[in-house]
């Protein structure tokens, strides 16, 4: 049967796993996009390609690198979910 405890158990698993697999793809694009921010306030240029494609390239340059651990990852919570869905069925 499935208690309050067990569901935000549950849930807060799902919201750690995702809340990891975003900070794997985003914070190397935030950082670069500092970089490249400082160096547009140093050098005064304005282009913004030069502020989204290095973003753009880091993000899938993350996907490419992580894209395994990403995937096994999420089965791994998929299959332990489905594994215990069986026993919390009255």
């Amino acid at each position: 049967m499935i208690t309050p405890e067990s569901a935000v158990e549950i849930v807060a698993n799902a919201v750690h796993i995702v809340a990891l697999i975003v900070c794997v793809l985003v914070v190397p694009s935030l950082v670069g996009g500092l970089i490249v921010s400082v160096f547009q306030a140093a050098t005064q240029i304005n282009e913004q390609m030069l502020s989204f494609l290095p973003r753009l390239l880091i993000t899938l340059g993350m996907l490419v690198f992580a894209g395994h651990w990403i995937v096994r990852t999420l089965c791994d919570l998929f299959i332990q979910t489905f594994k215990n869905a069986g026993g919390m069925v009255g």
